[in-house]
This record gives structure tokens, C-alpha cells and sequence, in this order.
């Protein structure tokens, strides 16, 4: 907000130096018209007239009040000096209106968005237009000259003040739109946050949960009891808001001290876990792979359903993982030898497929695609980007 405030009170300024060369320049354009004013008078009017220029320059600068009274005072004096010569013609009335009403009246502009400006910008606009008044009382008949002075006041403080209230508008909506998008932003981290601990909770204490239902053929009690705890300890961490760091599960954070040693150790601990579950997992291909934790997690939590999947519902206790990749992709390949199933009578909704796989492969830019028939097994591509 107060870059944009600086930013108007720059724009009025410039739009109020303009305004105050121009009527400057106008008003010593009519004095050069000849038998507009004598030599003397062409003479104090050129130089006021510069005077009045730079103070515009001054004041338009950076906004300081002392020049703006300059400006007005100078434009005054010459208006006083015309007003009071003894033959008045077009020119010099012109040369007073361009004076009174652009000249001066610059100052408004950027004066009108001060402190109490709206009583500053009439209390000169009275001054000037007294002078006029006082001046006509004893010379000229100077009507036009009040008239195109409060013209010139009323509308260089309606321009200053509806430049004012437009840019205040303006900046009320970039702060509604900003408090939206981080709103919306705040929103979108919780409903992610939320998605990735229903993928957690699905591949771990679910998991585990369908096992002891099934009154955990194929697993050794010890392996029951050790996974039971991981997943106690899991839910302990997202009962206390905790972030699932490095320890909280054997698949989505792999502990490893060095980063390049992460994949392969992961890999290993995958390999182990299921191995504890009754399925052997056989390795192929690379071992150690340079990707960012959280595309890492991603295709690790991606695998681990897999490889869950095939436990499950392939009927067989072996699988093969085939890790690839090249310039751009990291490919996981899970193969086994199970009964197989039509890919299309999977329900692309269910949690198992739709988030524990797809979805958390879609969040790092990913993609998974099955390939399978029944009685021929069941291979399952899982794709990430490199950075």
C-alpha cells in the first residue's frame, strides 16, 4: 500500500508540472503577442513568468508547500501587473485566464491528497479569485479572467482528488485479490496436506489393518508387531500435527545421511518391508538416482502401493522392480506374474489407484500407466520428471 501511495502522489506530481509549464508558457505566449504589454511589462511578466516555471519544477519535485505558495504568489503578481495596466486587450486577458486558471491552479492537483488538501487547494483558489475581485473593482472588468480561474481550480483539484480516490480503489482491490489468493493458497496447502496424509494413512495403517482382517496370511507375527508399530508412531505424528519427516515411515522418508546414497537406501528398506509382508521384490537397473525428496517420496509412496497392490491381489509372492532412466524421466517398472486383471474395470476413483498412485505421481508432474490382462500379470509404469 505505501508503494502505491508513493507511486500516485509521482503521477500527480507530473501531472501537476505539465499543468504549471503549460500555463507558464501559454501566459508568456500571449505577452509576446504584439501590443499585448509594453517593453517593462513584457520585460517583469518574462521573468515571472520563469520564476513561476521553476517553482513548479521545485514543488512538483517532491511535493514540498513553500514553492506550490511560490507559484501561486508569482502568477498572481503578474496577473496584478496586467490587471492594473491602463489598456487591457484579448491577449492580456488571456495571458491573466491562463494564469489564474492553469498556472496557478497546477498546485492543486497535487496539493488536493495532502492533509486536510481540499481546505489548503479552496483557501488559495479564494485567494486568487480575491485578488481578481479587488483588482476589477478598480480597473478592468475582469469576469472572464474569475471565471476561467475557478474553472481552472475547481477542475485541476477534481482531477487531482478522482486520480486520488481511483488509485485508493484500485488499491483496495489488489489487497482483496491478495488476501483471496492467500486464502486460497492456504486452502489449497491444507487440501493438499490433507490428501497427502489420506495417502499415508491408505498405504501404512489401512494396509496394515486389511492384513490383520485377513487374519495376516502370509506374515509373520514379529513383522505384524513391527509394522503395527510404525504405524502407531505414524499416527502419533499426525495426531500432533508433525511433519512426516525423516524416521516416521520405512517408504515416504527414507532415512539416509547422504543424499546420493537416498534411492538406494530406500530402495533397500521398500525391498525389506515387503520381504517382511511375504513378497520378494527383485531389483533391477539403477541404483542410485539424483531427484529432489519430494519427487523422490513421490515415486517411492507410488511404488510402495504397487508393490501393496501385488501383495494383495496378484496371488503371487514375488515381484520385479526395474528402475530407468534418462536425460529427462526416472522410470519405475513393477512387473509381476500374478492372474492379471482388465485395466478398465479398475474404478479410477478409489483411493488405492486414484491417490496413493496417480495423484501422488501427478503432484511432481508424473504419470502411471497399467498394462495387464487376466491370467498374463500385471505391469505397471511409474514415470517422474527430472529437475
Amino acid at each position: 500500500m505505501k508503494r502505491i501511495h508513493k507511486e500516485r502522489d509521482r503521477l500527480l506530481r507530473r501531472l501537476a508540472r505539465v499543468t504549471g509549464f503549460v500555463g507558464a508558457a501559454g501566459a508568456l505566449i500571449c505577452l509576446l503577442v504584439p501590443g499585448a504589454a509594453t517593453p517593462l511589462e513584457l520585460a517583469v511578466g518574462s521573468v515571472l513568468c520563469a520564476i513561476v516555471a521553476v517553482l513548479v519544477g521545485l514543488h512538483t519535485a517532491r511535493g514540498a508547500l513553500l514553492p506550490a505558495f511560490g507559484v501561486v504568489a508569482g502568477s498572481m503578481a503578474i496577473m496584478v501587473m496586467l490587471g492594473t495596466a491602463s489598456v487591457i486587450d484579448a491577449a492580456t486577458t488571456t495571458a491573466m485566464a491562463v494564469l489564474g486558471g492553469v498556472a496557478s491552479a497546477s498546485v492543486a492537483i497535487s496539493l488536493v491528497v495532502h492533509r486536510r488538501g481540499r481546505l489548503l487547494v479552496t483557501a488559495l483558489a479564494a485567494i486568487v479569485l480575491g485578488m481578481i475581485w479587488i483588482v476589477a473593482a478598480r480597473s478592468h472588468d475582469l469576469r472572464a479572467v474569475a471565471v476561467a480561474t475557478a474553472a481552472g481550480w475547481a477542475a485541476c483539484g477534481v482531477l487531482g482528488a478522482w486520480i486520488d480516490r481511483a488509485i485508493r480503489l484500485a488499491a483496495d482491490r489488489i489487497d482483496e485479490v491478495g488476501r483471496a489468493h492467500e486464502a486460497e493458497r492456504l486452502a489449497s496447502e491444507l487440501e493438499a496436506q490433507q490428501r497427502q496424509d489420506a495417502r499415508v494413512l491408505h498405504d501404512t495403517v489401512l494396509a496394515t489393518l486389511s492384513l490383520l482382517a485377513h487374519s495376516g496370511v502370509g506374515v509373520g507375527p514379529t513383522a505384524l508387531r513391527q509394522q503395527a508399530g510404525d504405524d502407531a508412531r505414524l499416527l502419533r505424528q499426525l495426531r500432533l500435527g508433525a511433519p512426516l519427516d525423516a524416521g516416521s515411515t520405512t517408504i515416504f522418508s527414507p532415512e539416509a545421511d547422504n543424499d546420493d546414497d537416498a534411492l538406494s537406501t530406500t530402495f533397500e528398506s521398500v525391498r525389506q518391508r515387503f520381504a517382511r509382508m511375504g513378497l520378494a521384490v527383485n531389483w533391477h537397473g539403477a541404483g542410485q538416482l539424483a531427484l529432489p525428496r519430494e519427487t523422490l517420496d513421490a515415486l517411492l509412496g507410488a511404488l510402495g502401493e504397487c508393490l501393496e497392490n501385488v501383495r494383495r491381489h496378484s496371488g503371487v509372492s514375488e515381484a520385479d522392480v526395474t528402475v530407468t532412466d534418462d536425460d529427462r524421466t526416472v522410470r519405475a517398472m513393477v512387473t509381476d506374474a500374478g492372474s492379471g486383471f482388465e485395466p478398465e474395470t479398475v474404478d479410477g476413483a478409489r483411493l488405492g489407484y486414484a491417490e496413493s498412485v496417480v495423484g501422488r505421481l501427478h503432484t511432481v508432474g508424473g504419470r502411471a500407466r497399467i498394462f495387464s490382462s487376466p491370467g498374463s500379470g500385471t505391469t505397471v509404469m511409474l514415470e517422474v520428471p527430472k529437475p
